[in-house]
């Protein structure tokens, strides 16, 4: 899981978390802990974009295709540092998150921070056919209950042919407990289990939310909103990365895969 603070936590664990409390959740807790989050990551993070804790960097493995002289949009931002390297190397980017505060800690820029707004990834407040490119890494799709209006509304925003990419925890990590030492590596729940990973605040409102789909749900989702996929990447755990990023570890991460990549493209 990717949440860092224990702040007026009652309860976690698994259990139902409909669309609109994990939209709250989502809003309320980055909110939160947007300092805590760019205090602790915020070094991996800056001036380029990542794909995961695996530190799979854009600029190497070029998953978006050419990006000088495109549209691009991100969802679920964060800090919008992806978007930033994207204007650096010629992109007109937009940035959006759910949480203003992750957007306000944008990084400075030569020439400005890229646009931001604040809004919901299910409810894209731009014209059909305004983007070549949409991304997102890690943002959005793990925290909503109903990842398909993600889906339908890049779709609805890319123009034909335009391309697609996310990345999220990768699906089979759902069996194993989030510990990124020996506990880890061994599997404790189903696959199968689509049950959210769950907390819950003093007042017993849902505070946090987390919701897992299989590499199956994931392929079908984009097909339903007209998407082919081009690939799916795996990244191997790098020798020269030692530290620990949450359940993410050395140890974990060079026996099974920690983040999956899916890149698709919008049927013309």
């Amino acid at each position: 899981m990717l949440r860092v603070s224990t702040s007026d936590l009652r309860s976690a664990g698994y259990r139902e978390a409909g669309a609109e409390e994990s939209a709250r959740a989502g809003r309320a807790w980055w909110d939160e802990n947007a300092a805590e989050y760019q205090q602790e990551h915020g070094a991996d993070l800056a001036g380029r974009l990542i794909w995961g804790p695996e530190l799979l960097d854009e600029a190497d493995a070029r998953l978006l295709g050419p990006v000088d002289g495109r549209d691009v949009l991100e969802v679920g931002a964060g800090t919008a540092d992806s978007s930033a390297w994207l204007r650096s190397v010629g992109a007109r980017t937009v940035a959006t998150d759910i949480s203003s505060a992750m957007l306000h800690r944008s990084p400075d820029h030569p020439d400005g921070p890229p646009p931001r707004l604040v809004c919901d990834a299910r409810v894209l407040p731009f014209a059909d056919a305004s983007f070549d490119i949409v991304f997102t890494a890690y943002g959005a799709l793990p925290f909503v209950a109903d990842p398909e209006r993600v889906h339908a509304e890049v779709a609805r925003v890319l123009r034909p042919g335009g391309r697609w990419v996310f990345s999220v925890t990768h699906p089979v990590r759902w069996a194993f407990p989030d510990d990124g030492g020996e506990p880890g590596l061994t599997v404790s729940r189903s696959y199968f289990n689509r049950t959210p990973y769950v907390e819950t605040d003093d007042s017993g409102a849902v505070s946090y939310s987390e919701h897992h789909r299989t590499i199956g749900d994931r392929v079908r989702e984009l097909a339903a909103a007209g998407f082919r996929l081009v690939d799916l990447v795996e990244p191997e755990w790098p020798d020269d990365v030692q530290r620990v990023w949450g359940g993410w570890s050395p140890l974990r991460g060079w026996l099974i895969p920690g983040t999956a990549i899916f890149v698709s493209e919008l049927h013309n």
